[in-house]
This record gives structure tokens, sequence and C-alpha cells, in this order.
């Protein structure tokens, strides 16, 4: 049993502890129940105390803030000109309103997955301390919400992706509204995110895996072969339409630009890459098969939206019983090192890619032709094939 002047808050049902709580009348409106009871998940009776009075602090910390927030304004009466007595008001906009406003500003262009992610975080925000004017959440409020994320089972990375969300959110309403405010969310201590550095594919393992897919040739497998030799993410392999392919130049290219169904990662992504071994054979087996298609690949791309979860999650899964240290994005990490290997510079390597350039010179004059892109991807084959 939980001794009263321990845990006073503290009940089990059956070998979990609760945290349960009456809210005080004064602020009883702001809830729609009389009374907080919240599952600690623990049946550890220290560790039920120890969370129990974290809980509790909490608590008092935001119910100061309810009362500080009803009061009338102090000293009202001396003011010129004073009517009745007036509560604290704010004209900032609310979290529901700054998504709006971010939605609007930063959404030209972008998939649905863009707005569906920043309208999922602020969701979450929402429902855990209500649609309140931006100034008016707490660091404390802050720190709870990334408890709670924790408490779900998110990664710490995952976390930091929501609260990189939340903020963005927030600092452009700010910006825009021409506030004096901070942001609560900004200072939040978050968990260190330790990244894991992706492998790229041997290359014995890429010739054997693009055989493998143009011995297949269904669309699950082409996409694979043109990911395979021209270094593109998956979303914009996905989303190609056949207005984006040219087979009949010199150089047979890809044009990757945007489109409403899918955009593009930055302006960088913009360019115009070679088709060369596996990605070639790929997209002449494709022309000949869906040529009177709109699309490349049908199964994850309409004229509403291309789903990359979809195909990262399908390729993935057959990918990585034949490559376990491997993912799809792993092809992009292979090709960096191929270039490299075949002595190509870092710009041409930048353009091929669509990284984004690494000083300001490289953004003079107009890049590099066509050609020269065509050579170094032919390099690569060349320079392995005689390995």
């Amino acid at each position: 049993m939980v001794h009263k002047n321990n845990a006073p808050y503290l009940f089990k049902r059956g070998s979990t502890y609760y945290f349960s709580k009456q809210i005080p009348a004064d602020i009883r409106h702001n809830y729609t129940r009389s009374r907080i009871v919240i599952c600690l998940k623990t049946a550890c009776e220290r560790s039920a105390i120890k969370a129990s009075h974290s809980v509790l602090q909490r608590l008092d910390e935001y119910w100061m803030q309810l009362r500080i927030k009803d009061l009338d304004i102090p000293a009202s009466h001396l003011l010129v000109n004073s009517r009745s007595p007036t509560h604290f008001t704010s004209n900032s906009p609310t979290l529901s309103e700054a998504l709006e406003t971010y939605c609007r500003l930063k959404g030209i262009n972008r998939s649905p997955t863009f707005f569906k992610s920043a309208e999922r975080n602020i969701k979450s925000v929402i429902k855990q301390f209500g649609d309140k004017p931006i100034e008016s959440y707490s660091s404390s409020e802050a720190s709870a919400f990334r408890d709670q994320l924790i408490y779900r089972g998110l990664s710490p990375s995952s976390v930091s992706r929501i609260f990189s969300s939340v903020r963005a959110v927030i600092n452009l309403s700010i910006s825009e509204s021409g506030l004096n405010c901070s942001n609560a969310f900004t200072r939040t201590f978050l968990p260190e995110v330790k990244e894991r550095k992706r492998k790229p594919i041997l290359i014995e393992d890429i010739y054997r895996i693009q055989k493998e897919c143009l011995k297949i040739n269904d669309e699950k497998r082409l996409l694979i072969a043109l990911i395979s030799d021209t270094g593109m993410r998956l979303s914009e392999a996905a989303g190609l339409a056949w207005s984006d392919v040219n087979l009949t130049h010199e150089f047979p290219h890809i044009n990757l630009v945007p489109h409403p169904w899918r955009s593009l990662k930055t302006v960088g992504s913009e360019r115009q890459i070679p088709l060369v071994g596996a990605s070639l054979e790929s997209i002449k087996i494709m022309h000949k098969q869906y040529v009177k298609t709109q699309f490349l690949f049908n199964t994850y791309t309409n004229r509403n939206v291309c789903n990359g979860n979809s195909a990262s999650a399908a390729l993935n899964k057959w990918l990585k019983l034949r490559v376990p240290y491997g993912v799809i994005h792993s092809f992009r990490h292979s090709m960096r090192d191929r270039l490299r290997h075949a002595n190509i510079n870092s710009e041409i390597i930048d353009e091929i890619c669509g990284w984004s350039m690494q000083s300001v010179g490289q953004k003079y004059g107009i890049g590099h032709t066509l050609e020269q892109k065509h050579k170094a991807l032919n390099s690569i084959l060349y320079t392995h094939m005689n390995c």
C-alpha cells in the first residue's frame, strides 16, 4: 500500500499505480471533468511516488498560469478612462491559425505529405494543451509535450522532427504577425539523436541486384534499376511522367522537374540526369510496356499524389532479403562513392545527384553540360567493369 503522507494522490488498480487529483474549483471551468486520473504505467511504489510528485509539480505550475490568466489587470482602477476591470488578452494568433498561415505560405508546390505532417504535429500540441494564442504556451508545457512523445515510444529522431515542425509553425507566425514574444518550444531539451551512418551498397551487390531487376522487369524492380545508375531519390524517380523522359536525344536523359503530384526537395534538385547502364535499360523496357500511360510508375503516382512511403516500404522489403545491410536510399550513397572512385569532381557529382552546392563559386555560370554529366556516369560503368 502507498502511504498517504508520502503520496496522497496515488491509488493502485491491480498491480499498476495511478495518479488521481480533484481539480480545484476556481479553475474547473477549464476542464471537461472534475478529477484528473493518470495511469503511471508502473508497479513499483518508489517509481510511482516519484512520478506523482513530478505530475503534481507540473499541474501546480500550469494551474497557477490559469489563475493568473483569469485575474483582473492589477490596479486597473487607476487607469485613465478605465472602465470595468478587464482580463489579459492576446493579439497573437492561435496555434491553429498559425498552422493555416504556415501551410498557406510554405505549402506552395508541396506534396500532400507536407500538409499532413504539419497538421498532425500541431494537432498533437492542441490535443494536449488546447488551441491557445501562440504566446501563451509555456516552456513547461513544451517540456510536458516532449515527455508525452517519449512516453508514446517515439525515437529521439522522431521527437526532434516533430519539435522542428512545431517550432517552424510558431516562428513563422511570430515573424509574420510582428510579435515581440518568444517561442516556448525553442529551447526545450531534446534527447540526443545518434545518427547511424547508412552504408552504401557494394558494387558487386549493385550489379547482382540490377541483373535480377532487369530479368524480372516488373514495375517495382524497374524502379530499383532506374535508381541504381542515376542516384535519384526514390520520390524523384517514382513521380516521373513520360514527358520528363527524353530517349531520342544524343544523350538520353531525364528532365527532373517538380509536378503538382510530387515536389522536389530543394531548388538544386531540379536537374538533367543522363541515362546509362541499368537505368537506361529499365527506361527502354518501360517505354515498350507503359508508353501509353502518363506516369512511369502508376502503382505509386497519379495526378494528385506520389506515394513515396508506400514505394519505400515495398521496395525495401524486397531489397532487404538480398542486401540485408542496405535500403533503397543506399543506392544514392553508393553513387557518390562510385563517382569518387572514377575521379569525378565534386561539382559534377552534386549536379548529377541534386545535392546542395557547397560554395558560392559553384553558383556561378550555367554548370556542366549534359554531355559532361553523361561521360561522368559512363565512366563509373567502365571503371567498375574493369576493376
